[in-house]
């Protein structure tokens, strides 16, 4: 595919696309999807809808402070005159951005753009290890960081990455060094196809795997799912608990409500229960967040605290048709599932209003096109489970990674979740088809956890699944063969739980642990990860051999969970 002349001096991600054969098919049908070959997204989300509505609009919402859209733009354009002026960053250098969710970390996130640099966000949990891991692939020359997440960047020691705190006191943070620049400045003439951020995504191998998504990819899920399914107004507030560093939060929380002139309710944390109780004290009316938060706000009694949100948004794992009609039954709300990929940026199957069916994820957005295929890449018949393939005008861009041979396959994007498709369009989850645990909405790589716990000096070998769990979907569920003479107990799956805490995102970490005598694996050696998954929906290992060592019952995780 031809692209349109890049306006990137440091062309390191253009020269780490895939090969065009490798691309998938782009689609560009709807006539909002026609964009201009020169285009910057910032300026189009910020500028254009100040110049549309005036500058005086709320624009981002906490629970002590409110920014205008007018405030946006004038601190956007200062963070971008401090990194160009004052950091030297140039047109296509990549900018880490690492902190919770709060109106800096946005103000960040369009300055960066409107620099001409590419984004990439992550998550504040990370480690320093995972945070090596992304610059490695990610390469950037600058990190802008919440003070309060300094720690593990810093212990990180990435070569060559300049830092810089923000939100904190001291006279050389960027939030001091901003007040020192006018509020001018003209972003960058960007084309259409410069890659505007990089979102990481976790692969089965534990080695995350790098999207690139272009200037016009951001628009594009604007103008698919948030145009035709959530049909926004300017007057809505969106809120919700996924972070920025996921596509699923930055498209709910910034991207769709700047797109029309609406607010976002950012929140840097919330329990499912404290989120009930702002929704309703700050007139939420745009509602994202997972299966597993919805039913723990009815758990807790506290539905008709949801009763003057206008759209309820359940994605990052399935949602069970049973907590459809739960909430339709407590709130009259018909809550809207949907089905999206860090590779295609945000939701790309769904249904709202008249055209939900409890129990399906809906049909494809307009300007995506969604079937279902077998092994070799054929279409299934209606009925037939088989793998989710996609086309539209977002599609998989992996930075230099050999998997994008496995993503894409004949212009289809392959999610890695098997579904079956009925004879309306519409499609029904089924499973996942690779070794990815989705657990309240995160997406967890077994593998990537049993590399943390193999480092624990008590553990000889390990294998990590998803266990079903009514909370959460699932929960992270490690079985382990201990160092002979370390007791099976709950003592040792504390510490062992706590270790990975400390090596790992916390959010990753092992909630339940089962010391087994050995692992069931293949002649070759290699582990029957689908022999683990059964042993965890029957809720324990199969009884060790007379030989073989006692096998405790599955010990319960620790108490201090994040």
């Amino acid at each position: 595919m031809e692209l349109f002349p890049s306006a990137h001096v440091d062309t390191f991600c253009r020269d780490r696309l895939p090969p065009a054969e490798l691309w998938p098919e782009l689609r560009f049908e709807l006539p909002e999807l026609r964009y201009p070959t020169r285009l910057n997204c910032a300026r189009v989300l910020l500028d254009d809808t100040v110049d549309r509505l005036g500058p005086d609009r709320r624009c981002l919402v906490t629970l002590d402070d409110q920014w205008t859209y007018g405030d946006l733009l004038l601190r956007a354009n200062q963070v971008a005159r401090v990194l160009t002026e004052d950091l030297g960053v140039v047109p296509g250098n990549r900018v880490l951005l690492r902190g919770p969710n709060n109106p800096w970390l946005v103000a960040c996130w369009f300055g960066v753009l409107k620099a001409g640099a590419v984004v990439v966000t992550t998550m504040p949990l990370l480690r320093a290890h995972e945070l090596n891991a992304l610059c490695e692939i990610g390469a950037p020359t600058v990190a802008l960081c919440d003070h309060r997440f300094l720690d593990e960047l810093a212990a990180a020691e990435v070569p060559g990455l300049t830092t810089l705190a923000y939100g904190g006191a001291d006279e050389a943070d960027l939030t001091a060094r901003c007040a020192n620049k006018d509020g001018e400045f003209e972003a960058v003439d960007t084309s259409a196809d410069d890659v505007a951020l990089i979102a990481f995504t976790s692969g089965t191998t534990g080695r995350p795997k790098a999207t690139m998504h272009f200037h016009r990819d951001v628009l594009a899920n604007s103008d698919t799912f948030a145009r035709h399914i959530l049909k926004p107004t300017p007057d809505d507030l969106f809120a919700g608990t996924p972070p920025l560093g996921f596509t699923f939060g930055l498209g709910g929380l910034v991207v769709f409500p700047l797109h029309v002139g609406a607010a976002g309710l950012l929140l840097e944390h919330a329990t499912p229960e404290r989120l009930a109780r702002i929704v309703a004290d700050y007139g939420v009316t745009v509602l994202f967040t997972a299966p597993t938060a919805y039913r723990a706000i009815m758990g807790a009694g506290l539905a008709d605290l949801l009763k003057g949100v206008r759209r309820c948004v359940s994605a990052g794992e399935a949602l069970p048709a049973q907590t459809w009609y739960d909430l339709h039954a407590a709130t009259g709300i018909e809550l809207i599932d949907g089905i999206g990929a860090t590779e295609l940026l945000h939701v790309f199957v769904s249904a709202a209003d008249q055209d939900i069916r409890p129990g399906a994820t809906g049909r494809a957005v307009p300007g995506f096109e969604a079937v279902v295929l077998d092994a070799d890449g054929h279409r299934v018949p209606d009925g037939t489970p088989g793998q989710l393939a996609v086309k539209g005008p977002t599609g998989c861009r992996y930075l230099d990674d050999p998997r994008q041979a496995d993503y894409v396959r004949d212009g289809w994007n392959i999610t890695g979740d098997t579904y079956i498709r009925d004879a309306d369009g519409y499609l029904w989850y089924q499973a996942r088809s690779d070794d990815m645990i989705v657990s309240s909405g995160y997406n967890i790589a077994g593998p990537e956890v049993e590399l943390a716990l193999a480092a624990h000096p008590d553990v000889v070998e390990c294998g990590v699944v998803g266990a079903p769990d009514p909370g959460r979907g699932l929960i992270v569920k490690a079985y382990v063969v201990l160092r002979e003479g370390v007791p099976a107990d709950a003592d040792t799956a504390g510490r062992i739980q706590t270790f990975v805490k400390q090596a790992i995102a916390p959010y990753k970490y092992p909630r339940a642990v089962e010391f087994v005598a050995a692992l069931p694996r293949t002649g070759n050696g290699k582990l029957r990860r689908g022999e683990l998954r059964a042993w965890a929906e029957a809720g324990a290992a199969p009884p060790a051999p007379a030989s073989g060592r006692p096998i405790p019952a599955a010990v319960a995780p620790a108490p201090e969970a994040s």
